[in-house]
């Protein structure tokens, strides 16, 4: 046996816990997103400016997300670290682009 097979035995993986963890990082991406939106509206960002925002920002919260939800270890508290990296990254896109594009309307007029 070796040393993640004991763990998994001494440790269970719940799948009810799994289901939390990616809800959460999951609203944690929508609510950034949003506000990534607002932030490049109200900075007047345009083209792919705004798109390099969105993703540097993003990246910045997979960051945060991986130091501070996981502490290092994301594959404790998730199916692999691809769920803190990449999963739902582009989910929160079509919001980004809407918040980005209302308050930059609102800002420019």
């Amino acid at each position: 046996m070796d040393e993640k097979e004991r763990k998994q035995a001494i440790y269970p993986v719940s799948t009810e816990s799994l289901q939390q963890n990616g809800k959460t990082v999951y609203y944690i991406r929508s609510v950034t997103s949003t506000i990534f939106g607002v932030s490049a509206g109200i900075l007047g960002l345009e083209s792919y400016y705004g798109f390099l925002f969105y993703f540097a920002g993003t990246a910045f919260v997979s960051l945060l997300l991986f130091l501070l939800l996981a502490r290092g270890q994301p594959t404790e508290y998730f199916t692999s670290a691809n769920d803190i990296w990449i999963g739902n990254a582009l989910t929160g896109l079509s919001s980004f682009v809407l918040t980005w594009t209302l308050f930059y309307g609102l800002v420019d007029a």
